[in-house]
């Protein structure tokens, strides 16, 4: 295990020096760091088989810390928190130097992440914050409010709303109120958009119109679910649209954007001037594939491949007793510490990017989206 091992002195007879003694690092001392070179097995905990991403995501980082010889294990929770603790206490007990984790419910993992502690081992949080504990040593993701500016600005663009009366129609949506980035994804869209929906330009029909960033899981899906959202989408639509069209729908991410499409296309929408400006963020096959089809407006792609090499780079940093490259020790308060993070930046894809972004960068092949 990671702890830093030094001698101590023991004075015998004729001056000789002799004895090993183990003493543990400094409790706020990430314990790779510490130890130096003494990273041999990696734990990744990923949240779930059904999206997408997370398959591609843990797949990634595996076969890269296989290819450079570290031993790992590779969990997913299918969306179960108890499964999760569960899982990382069994990498805890099979003697797991690093814990990469991608939490389901970043508020749940504080005991199971003390015992983590208490073995010595660094706890990097993947693409989603683990929150009220001090035992996370670094996170790696993307710039998640950008996320959210990306979408929000693509709504202004599209509806022209800078020289545009309107009103237009807009339902919005925010991710799963039990993941801290879905906050992120939402504040940055929100920030955007509220000052059109306080001029009147943007009309919420549904009254489903969050006051402000802090009231986004009013209008939060839980767990991501396509069908969660293609539901509420065909409430909203039953409800307040029967003689109205919906102009925009600000909609977090891929998995959600699928579900409102579904509800799109059951109320009679058809892709084409019918169809409302729908946002998505992952770049999912199935997403694209709706942009190819007009059926989705545009996602915002993060390079998750570039997300698992920053993991990687991090681990390797920790085997050779390095602090890990980082670029934000400001943004990510998890209510115990300010948690040492490295962003990436996300970028706008519409259809006419699929080809150049998507495919040229081997991200998806031509045939994975129909091309």
């Amino acid at each position: 295990m990671s702890v830093t091992k030094k001698l101590l002195g023991l004075t015998l007879a004729g001056g000789l020096i002799m004895g090993l003694a183990a003493c543990d690092a400094p409790a706020d001392t990430p314990a790779g760091e510490a130890a130096g070179g003494d990273i041999e097995s990696v734990g990744i905990s990923m949240p779930t088989r059904e999206l997408e991403r997370w398959i591609n995501d843990g797949e990634q980082l595996k076969a890269n810390l296989d290819d450079a010889g570290y031993t790992t294990d590779l969990q997913y929770a299918e969306n179960d928190t108890d499964t999760q603790i569960s899982q990382i206490q069994n990498q805890i007990a099979s003697g797991a130097d690093v814990l990469v984790i991608a939490a389901i419910d970043g508020s749940v993992l504080s005991p199971v992440l003390q015992d983590a502690a208490d073995e010595g081992i660094t706890v990097i949080a993947y693409d989603r914050l683990i929150n009220g504990t001090p035992n996370v040593d670094y996170y790696a993701t993307f710039d998640n409010y950008l996320v959210g500016q990306l979408q929000g600005q693509y709504i202004v663009e599209q509806l022209d709303l800078d020289n545009q009366e309107g009103p237009f129609n807009l339902e919005p949506f925010a991710g799963s109120p039990d993941d801290n980035n879905a906050k992120f994804f939402f504040s940055g869209a929100w920030d955007v958009l509220k000052p059109y929906i306080d001029e009147g330009k943007l009309v919420v029909k549904s009254g489903n119109e969050p006051t402000s960033n802090d009231d986004w899981a009013s209008v939060g899906i839980q767990g991501w679910e396509s069908a969660g959202a293609q539901d509420e989408m065909e409430n909203r639509l039953a409800s307040f649209y029967t003689d109205d069209k919906v102009d925009v729908v600000l909609s977090p991410n891929d998995s959600l954007a699928q579900g409102i499409s579904e509800a799109l296309v059951s109320n009679g929408y058809t892709p084409g001037s019918d169809w409302p400006i729908l946002t998505g963020q992952d770049a999912d096959k199935a997403s694209v594939i709706n942009i190819l089809a007009d059926k989705q407006s545009m996602t915002v792609w993060k390079d998750t491949r570039k997300l698992g090499e920053q993991v990687f780079t991090m681990i390797e940093s920790l085997k050779a007793g390095d602090e890990p490259e980082v670029n934000d020790e400001e943004t990510y308060d998890n209510g115990e510490k300010v948690v040492p993070s490295y962003l990436l930046q996300p970028e706008v894809v519409v259809k006419d990017d699929v080809q150049t972004k998507l495919i040229d960068s081997g991200f998806l092949t031509a045939g994975d989206v129909g091309l």
